[in-house]
């Protein structure tokens, strides 16, 4: 069954046409992992203004409301956000490869974080959105889906759809 996944990824990444202009991304300021840590720390990292964070006060051992609250002001603070493996410009897994190459090839503007760069993250992420894997997309602040959905709303319309109504909102 992996093999028939990871098969469908790179066919998938084929039959998008070539993407224009790279949007901006946003990075994860992970920090050393530690039980006593005071805090997680997202740094979305902008091309226009800097760097503009959100601080997650919990714990890194602990804490899943904090991260939950987070969470959501990351995921509502833009139109579109990928979470993945690797970042945009150098994807870690073929699946968050293939979400990237689809949301380029729409020249849709959106972030990415980067979940490999914290294991608090990684598993704030599955709790916050009932979904083990990565990628995970989100648009208009609502969980879109993984990289199967996300293709496959792409070859139907359903993404395009999706994505001008969110960004007309």
């Amino acid at each position: 069954m992996a093999m028939a996944m990871s098969a469908s990824a790179p066919a998938a990444a084929s039959l998008l046409p070539p993407f224009p202009a790279r949007p901006r991304s946003v990075s994860f300021a992970a920090l050393p992992p530690s039980r006593a840590a005071a805090g997680l720390r997202l740094g979305l990292v902008g091309a226009r203004a800097g760097a503009r964070s959100v601080r997650c006060l919990a714990a890194a051992a602990g804490g899943g409301g904090a991260m939950r609250e987070t969470l959501d002001k990351v995921v509502g603070a833009h139109k579109v956000v990928l979470f993945m493996k690797g970042t945009k410009d150098f994807p870690q897994c073929g699946f968050s490869h293939t979400v990237v190459q689809i949301l380029r090839s729409l020249d849709v503007p959106f972030e990415t974080l980067d979940v490999l760069a914290n294991e608090a993250l990684r598993q704030g992420l599955k709790e916050y959105s009932s979904w083990p894997t990565f990628p995970q997309l989100y648009i208009d602040g609502e969980f879109f889906g993984g990289c199967d959905i996300t293709v496959e709303a792409y070859k139907s319309g359903e993404l395009q759809e999706t994505l001008e109504k969110a960004m007309c909102s």
